[in-house]
């Protein structure tokens, strides 16, 4: 009995650190129902090797074996998981130009972003359902040359920095900032000229509330 109620610690452990509902996270992973996770809540099942293969699909953070067998950490070896990258609790639009004043709060560990430089809290309301308010911004730095019309940068210039996706006027050597939210929010015009840095956002994480 004692073996089965470690499964569910383990499962309960992978839940809790997904900051998910026990529904939520069988949806999540790919199961019609939360009844297969609550049968191992009752210590009726084990883990099986088809469920372990749907978390890790999801998680890749979390370690197969570990879920499997116990053995091991929760999570797989750094290597695998990727570069730490530092997060800071601040807004962009408000606290980027003084980075290197904050406190990183903790790490996170993206697979398929590890080259970005720093991930932050957006706050602000004008990219709307594209980067929701609470959302965490993965970014990195990046040359003016290089930016990729169509994405989403964190842009800080002579006279504002903000969040917002960055097109190119054709003709001039002007960028037009589109805010998500573009029924409330207007675009701004800048000349490329008036840019000081440009970060580009590799990644976000959207916080359901």
């Amino acid at each position: 009995m004692r073996g089965k109620r470690n499964y569910w610690e383990r499962i309960e452990a992978v839940i809790n650190w997904a900051n998910m509902t026990i529904n939520r996270f069988a949806r999540h992973i790919g199961l019609p129902r939360g009844e297969n996770l609550y049968q191992i809540k009752r210590g009726n099942n084990g883990i099986s090797i088809d469920l372990a293969s749907r978390i890790v699909d999801k998680f890749p953070q979390i370690s197969k074996l570990w879920l499997l067998t116990g053995d091991g950490e929760m999570f797989v070896e750094e290597g695998r998981m990727g570069k730490k990258i530092p997060f800071y609790p601040a807004d962009p639009e408000a606290d980027i130009t003084r980075i290197e004043e904050l406190c990183v709060e903790s790490f996170l560990m993206l697979p398929t972003t590890d080259d970005c430089d720093f991930a932050m809290r957006y706050n602000g309301r004008a990219m709307g359902n594209i980067v929701p308010t609470g959302s965490i911004v993965a970014l990195k730095k990046i040359p003016l040359d290089a930016i990729i019309p169509g994405e989403e940068y964190v842009i800080v210039s002579q006279k504002i920095v903000t969040l917002r996706i960055v097109r190119v006027v054709k003709g001039a050597n002007k960028l037009r900032l589109v805010a998500g939210d573009n029924e409330n929010y207007d675009d701004i015009v800048l000349n490329s000229s008036d840019i000081i840095a440009l970060y580009k956002v590799k990644a976000k994480i959207i916080i359901n509330n």
